[in-house]
């Protein structure tokens, strides 16, 4: 959920700026902005003390749980990374999208067994669905403007 409430709070603070026409005034480069953020914080649960709950998250049959989730977090730095500058935001917008995609089975399995970060529970899996769609698109839209 944290994650959200940074989209969120990032595309009104930055819409917020645009609105006074300083060089954020188009919507799709705020929400950039605020996608590029969520990714970085998002990033940061990698090597922080949520760390043991994320690699808790990757489903028993995939070897090298600490190795996929040290990867992960690289990967949403990139693509984080990748958003912000124009050439690179649509390759960027793709491969966010398909890490998305295929790190969804991990909330799958987070949610099934009751997996806790930081003593609290993972969103539930209606939820974290809902999400997921809210974070692909808002990916798409912020790498194909």
């Amino acid at each position: 959920m944290a994650p959200f409430i940074v989209l969120i709070v990032g595309f009104l603070l930055f819409s917020v700026i645009g609105y006074f026409e300083l060089p954020l005034n188009e919507w799709q480069t705020s929400l950039r902005l605020a996608v590029a953020i969520m990714f970085l914080f998002t990033a940061m649960a990698h090597w922080g003390k949520r760390r043991p709950g994320l690699i808790k998250m990757v489903p028993s049959s995939l070897p090298y749980p600490n190795f996929i989730v040290t990867i992960t977090g690289i990967l949403e730095i990139i693509g984080a990374l990748g958003l912000l500058i124009t050439i690179t935001s649509k390759i960027a917008s793709i491969c966010l999208v398909i890490l998305l995609i295929v790190m969804f089975p991990a909330n799958i399995h987070a949610a099934k067994v009751s997996v806790r970060i930081d003593e609290r529970p993972v969103t539930p899996l209606f939820l974290r669905t809902i999400l997921q769609i809210i974070f692909v698109t808002a990916v798409i839209l912020a790498g194909w403007y």
